[in-house]
């Protein structure tokens, strides 16, 4: 008779005391990992805001080589001719939106009379678009909301708020240093001798580079900014009317001063209607926020920048140039 025998084998597994270091080890190796991927997403994120701000200041330069240097500051006593945003699309492969917009206002845009506010009112040209390059992926407010993180700079004009304490008020006055006369608040003039920045809100005339006596690369022309902490970002009707914000930058207000989280806490002071801290140039990346100068070059300012000199940078002719700080 065979007899068929069988061999048994003894495995032996882990014990709770060898489990609890693998679980410790593969711990410890996640919290190494997690900050560089953090690192990543952030570099990635400044990345596509610089590429962002990067091709809004190329349009900006492509639309003044194309109208005489004239810059797309479009508005004039608040005639809705629509926003720099609108009138740079087709150098930034928006033609679609903005030959609808031609077509519904029935003329050119820049020059019939109310034409991005009636192709506005039909509701089917503007009302829901967005732009793939109009959003810092960096910014957390409501992705599906129609606003755009970049805001044309006004450079240190005034911006006074309704609360009667302004703490940058003073900036924008003469003295702060010298190089500009006190400006009329939030841009409200067709005077180009009164905006102190590349940008305004109603249509003062600003040529290309001859509005820029410092110097291109001395001067900020495009920036950063949170709607989360722009009230006329988040709460204006959308970016292609001239109203919505996105061309109220002002340098008098410290980058990053004021964070969505701390807005509407406490006195009159923070609220988000108080325009003398919310209309600043702000971002969600660490320290700082991008911005584009007149030379469409790139530069990421540090919000701990000397006050004086963001302001200088900010102030279009002012005397001083960048090689000054």
């Amino acid at each position: 008779m065979l007899f068929l025998s069988r061999r048994w084998r003894w495995v032996k597994g882990f014990t709770l005391i060898e489990l609890l270091v693998v679980i410790a080890i593969i711990a410890i190796l996640i919290g190494l990992l997690l900050p560089a991927v953090q690192k990543v997403r952030e570099a990635a994120s400044r990345t596509k805001c610089q590429n962002n701000l990067k091709q809004l200041a190329l349009a900006v330069i492509s639309y003044a080589d194309a109208n005489q240097g004239n810059m797309p500051n479009s508005q004039y006593n608040w005639d809705e001719k629509g926003s720099w945003l609108v009138h740079t699309l087709p150098f930034m492969e928006g033609n679609a939106i903005y030959n609808a917009a031609v077509a519904a206002a029935g003329g050119p845009l820049m020059t019939t009379t109310n034409s991005v506010g009636i192709a506005w009112g039909t509701g089917t040209v503007f009302q829901g678009k967005s732009t793939p390059w109009g959003r810092c992926p960096a910014d957390d407010y409501n992705s599906q909301a129609t606003v755009i993180n970049y805001l044309g700079s006004m450079g240190p004009q005034c911006a006074i708020g309704p609360c009667g304490t302004d703490p940058w008020q003073y900036v924008c006055q003469t003295g702060y240093g010298g190089g500009w006369n006190t400006s009329p608040d939030h841009g409200h003039s067709i005077n180009s001798q009164d905006i102190r920045g590349p940008f305004n809100r109603l249509g003062a005339s600003m040529v290309f580079p001859g509005s820029f006596p410092d110097g291109t690369s001395s001067t900020i022309m495009i920036g950063e900014a949170l709607p989360g902490v722009h009230d006329h970002l988040a709460n204006g009707p959308a970016w292609p009317l001239y109203n919505s914000g996105n061309a109220h930058g002002t340098t008098i207000i410290p980058i990053n001063y004021i964070m969505p989280e701390a807005l509407n806490k406490g006195t009159c002071a923070t609220q988000g209607n108080n325009w003398n801290i919310v209309w600043g140039f702000s971002s969600r990346h660490p320290n700082g926020a991008n911005f584009a100068f007149g030379d469409g070059s790139i530069h990421f300012l540090n919000q701990a920048i000397d006050h004086l000199a963001y302001n200088r940078l900010g102030c279009r002719n002012d005397g001083k140039v960048i090689s000054d700080y």
